[in-house]
């Protein structure tokens, strides 16, 4: 076994394991996410991912630990979207607070099997085609613009074109008896409205990594390095979304500083064969975005009418 195939097996060999942990001792007993829990687990994944990233800076040296950070931080910062979309479908389908975590774990399951695919097939189409990174920089800043003048707010979930087509072929009930994502009635098999959250935010993660993926071929192409920040990012998304479902709506701006990063991400693959922007610069422009939006989001909150 080559060292390379060691890590990758011992990478996801630990993923494994914290999430059985997280399933099978944490969460045994379905229960409401408190902010407190939410914020130590988040705080507990991003422990693991700066470890991991200290782990990097000895083994492959700085500059693979200059990427795997501001490919981290990229993800991570991406993945704040989700969360206003968790929200929204929360609310619609009135999922009960309990029953959230159960519905977030296994959607977590699902986007890191189609994460993983997604770079599988990234890295074969930019080392194949090299040209493709156009492709993917036109792309990220069409979906900047696009990201900075849509309004999520009011997307109405049952106009969502795979939670039409599942309760097509599907019977769904309207319990959601005691959260299990299948229930019978008179001896028939009903979906209940969990297994629909389920598959909505299974969809909706797919639709976020059409953005997230080719943005971090800007800064890395290497697999290991884009497939390890993609999986801690996504991980400490379910603690990120308990800790800040309440008040995310304060953060008024922030959709704007994300359309600004994947507009800089593109434009700086565009430019590749130009001017290569240096890591650290790269770093320090989605930093001073991210801050600056959170703290302008503060400064000038939304008035109520608004």
């Amino acid at each position: 076994m080559t060292y390379e195939l060691a890590l990758w097996i011992g990478f996801n060999i630990f993923i494994l394991l914290m999430l059985a942990l997280d399933l099978g001792v944490f969460q045994k007993k379905t229960h409401i996410i408190s902010v407190k829990e939410a914020l130590i687990w988040s705080g507990v994944w991003i422990l693991l991912a700066m470890l991991f990233n200290v782990f990097i800076y000895y083994d492959m040296g700085k500059q693979k630990a200059l990427e795997y950070f501001t490919g981290y931080l990229l993800e991570r910062s991406l993945s704040i979207d989700n969360i206003f979309v968790f929200v929204l479908l929360f609310s619609y389908f009135k999922v009960p607070a309990e029953y959230q975590h159960k519905v977030l774990f296994w959607g977590v399951i699902g986007a890191l099997v189609l994460r993983a695919l997604l770079i599988g097939i990234g890295v074969v189409l930019i080392t194949k085609f090299a040209w493709i990174i156009y492709i993917f920089g036109a792309f990220l800043v069409f979906t900047g613009f696009k990201m900075a003048v849509q309004d999520d707010s009011h997307i109405d979930p049952e106009k969502n074109f795979v939670i039409r087509m599942f309760r097509k072929f599907f019977p769904v009930t309207n319990e959601y008896d005691n959260g299990n994502f299948f229930t019978f009635k008179n001896g028939k098999k009903f979906a209940t409205p969990l297994l629909v959250v389920l598959v909505a935010t299974e969809f909706t993660d797919l639709v976020f990594a059409f953005d997230s993926i080719p943005a971090i071929f800007a800064v890395t192409s290497d697999p290991f390095i884009i497939y390890t920040s993609n999986i801690f990012a996504i991980l400490g998304l379910r603690a990120m979304y308990f800790a800040l479902a309440g008040i995310i709506d304060k953060f008024h701006y922030l959709k704007i500083g994300l359309s600004m990063i994947l507009i800089f991400i593109g434009f700086k693959m565009l430019i590749i064969d130009i001017f290569k922007i240096p890591i650290g610069y790269s770093l320090g422009v989605i930093a001073l975005i991210l801050t600056a939006s959170v703290v302008l989001s503060l400064v000038k909150p939304l008035k109520e009418k608004e």
